[in-house]
């Protein structure tokens, strides 16, 4: 027998490797679509319950959308909330993963600072935004720190977490070849905690942008948060649901992306 033959009956050869990756991703996008088409219908028969000006249903939310984007005022909203977020989630990001890191390193600092970061995060953030206008004032500022302030704690705690339970071995090494704090952080530190670190900033990255949305409601005179408020103000149901529709299509896909990421390196199956 032939090491073809060998190969094609125990399915140990390209092929047979390959099946089963395309049998899981074709099922796993008929899965998506099949719970896509569920929430539509659950949303539409809710639409026919509760009646259009309560909650619109998914054809005319989609043509209100569309409506919206063709609008020649919608990309300076949109780039106003893109410029806040963006500045927003690369600052909780890059301060939340720092922070993680030496919190992490230095058990003592950690042990005294997670309960103030968890106190922090309790606090409903709506309540500080007087004490954001006092000091960063209306503007850009303000949003980004409001969108700073719900995204760096759920970071630096995931990146905490994951520093405190890497393997003792790895400090063991480091120590031995005598790696300077910034080398230990980057070659040893950042690439053991590197699912859990993607796993908190897929968290952030959601609360960073409803921080920034909020920020926008309160304090900002364009921007998506600002339609929005503007929408329930007037009490535009149509309005509300398809910018919803938007900010959910936005994040789902980032929230993808993210996932995809983190399975690369290992953090979820």
């Amino acid at each position: 027998m032939s090491d073809a033959d060998i190969h094609a009956g125990t399915g140990t050869g390209t092929g047979g490797s390959r099946a089963p990756t395309l049998r899981g991703a074709t099922r796993s996008r008929a899965d998506g679509l099949i719970l896509l088409a569920a929430l539509l219908c659950l949303w539409q028969v809710c639409a026919m319950l509760l009646g259009a000006r309560v909650l619109p249903g998914p054809w005319p939310t989609l043509v209100k959308l569309v409506a919206i984007v063709r609008d020649d005022d919608f990309p300076k909203d949109l780039r106003a909330t893109c410029t806040a977020f963006a500045f927003g989630f690369a600052i909780a990001a890059v301060g939340g993963v720092a922070m993680g890191l030496v919190l992490g390193a230095r058990r003592l600092a950690g042990d005294v600072m997670e309960p103030l970061l968890m106190a922090l995060y309790a606090i409903p953030k709506i309540a500080l935004y007087p004490v954001v206008l006092l000091i960063f004032g209306l503007g850009l500022d303000a949003k980004v720190a409001f969108g700073v302030i719900h995204g760096i704690v759920p970071i630096t705690v995931f990146t905490m977490g994951a520093v405190r339970g890497m393997r003792p071995v790895y400090g063991r090494c480091a120590r031995a070849c005598r790696l300077t704090p910034l080398a230990y952080a980057r070659y040893v530190l950042l690439p053991a905690a590197a699912p859990e670190v993607v796993a908190g900033l897929r968290i952030g990255f959601s609360l960073t942008l409803l921080g920034t949305l909020i920020g926008e409601m309160f304090a900002s005179q364009s921007g998506i948060g600002h339609l929005l408020i503007s929408a329930m103000t007037r009490n535009d149901a149509l309005m509300i649901a398809a910018l919803a529709c938007l900010l959910f299509a936005f994040a789902t896909a980032a929230n993808l992306l993210l996932l995809r990421w983190h399975r690369k390196l290992g953090g979820v199956n």
